[in-house]
């Protein structure tokens, strides 16, 4: 039957109607296209403190002193009227200022590797869906193409990868920070201008790697990048942002261990135009003698590092542009269990964030007399990636497609109205 009159204005009218669609749907677009762009400008990024094993929030952030879960520490007053924290947290505490403290965080992962799965993807673990890690996320978003580093920097490990992003963003490993990574140092007696000869020499085999498979070529682009940056970072003088020869006088105030050098390297690498760097803190998993290993052990470390960081991004301004997380898969029991140390506990615990956009000195929500349940204004995993995606002015409604096609938003939840 022939296309009629009444075909043709039934079609024109869904044609109007699609444009008047589209036009929102296309400003939206570039405007997301334009907000990239200016954070790409800007040199926004976020430092995530990772503390594998499952932190004892109670013993640090969220302190129950009179209490018979409050344990063997006392609290120590911050900068901050009305704040205290760990009497092992001193350096910390001067710089509360710059931070906020969320006492009402509830998740519900209680196992190692599946909470670490959520609290780096804001997601449970999905046999269908490899969700991204938040560093992932933010090297997809707004890291510049033509970077001489990699977006998204992990040191020590305890992170997860770039799930259906592809390897292109895949954290770069740094294993031992103030030395240059193994997989960037030339072999011994091999000369510079003889790297480049390599370089050049790879990048032909990889275009032509790229031009002759069959593999899809995204999967083909993907390799020949990330290869193609790796090398790069070898014959590039960008390699020495690695070490730490010029910063012997930081490593004292930060600590010279992994975690104090690597909280250095991670200031200087958001200098250096890095958008996600994570440091990794292990040793968390406290089932038996908990206040040992915290007074002599974790605390110092972390107490010395985290607040140096903290401190040096406040100085240079740099803290307005990068925004921080400490947190680990979840927290650890109020109640104190016969070996003297606490279990699992996801249900009520604490994260620290600053930088960015986030109104420090301050605490957010609260939980019971004995730390056993949240009392009010939870939060959700979601809640916290949409806050800190906001704190560095990146829209956590922007959305991004999985491996099946369908479009997610970066982070399913609502940022926090009093906090960014």
């Amino acid at each position: 039957m022939p296309w009629g009159i009444t075909d043709r204005r039934h079609f024109l009218k869904h044609m109007a109607a699609s444009s008047a669609i589209a036009i929102p749907g296309a400003t939206f677009l570039s405007n997301v296209a334009a907000q990239s762009e200016k954070l790409k400008k800007n040199n926004k990024a976020i430092i995530i403190l990772w503390m594998g094993g499952g932190p004892t929030t109670i013993d640090l952030w969220d302190m129950k002193p009179g209490h018979p879960n409050g344990g063997e520490h006392r609290p120590i007053n911050t900068a901050v009227s009305g704040i205290q924290i760990s009497e092992h947290l001193p350096t910390v505490a001067k710089q509360m200022k710059n931070l906020a403290i969320i006492r009402s965080l509830t998740t519900s992962e209680g196992d190692h590797n599946r909470g670490t799965f959520l609290m780096n993807t804001g997601h449970s673990p999905n046999p269908l869906v490899e969700y991204p890690s938040m560093g992932s996320v933010l090297a997809h978003q707004i890291a510049p193409q033509d970077a001489a580093l990699p977006a998204f920097i992990s040191i020590g490990g305890g992170g997860r990868g770039p799930g259906f992003l592809g390897m292109k963003y895949a954290p770069f490993t740094v294993q031992n920070p103030g030395q240059p990574p193994e997989n960037i140092r030339p072999a011994e007696g091999i000369t510079d201008d003889r790297m480049a000869r390599r370089a050049s020499l790879f990048t032909k085999l990889e275009e032509g790697f790229n031009a002759s498979t069959k593999m899809p070529t995204s999967a083909a682009k993907a390799h020949l990048e990330v290869y193609s940056k790796a090398m790069d970072l070898v014959v590039s003088k960008n390699k020495d942002v690695f070490t730490l020869d010029k910063e012997k006088a930081d490593i004292a105030r930060y600590g010279d261990n992994g975690f104090g050098r690597g909280c250095l390297l991670a200031r200087k690498l958001v200098e250096a135009g890095c958008v996600c760097v994570e440091v990794s803190l292990g040793g968390w998993d406290m089932h038996n003698g908990i206040f040992n290993a915290l007074a002599t052990r974790a605390l110092p470390t972390l107490d010395k590092a985290m607040g140096s960081l903290v401190e040096d991004l406040a100085k240079t301004g740099r803290i307005k542009d990068v925004a921080i997380v400490w947190m680990g898969e979840f927290g650890r029991t109020p109640r104190i269990n016969q070996n003297g140390g606490r279990d699992h506990y996801p249900r009520a615990w604490s994260v620290v964030i600053g930088g960015g956009a986030i109104k420090g000195g301050q605490v957010y929500g609260s939980t019971d007399a004995g730390g056993e349940a949240v009392k009010d204004n939870p939060v959700k995993v979601g809640d916290l990636f949409a806050t800190l995606y906001k704190a560095i002015g990146l829209d956590p409604t922007t959305q991004i497609r999985d491996n099946i096609g369908r479009p997610l938003p970066i982070a399913e939840g609502k940022p926090i109205s009093a906090l960014v």
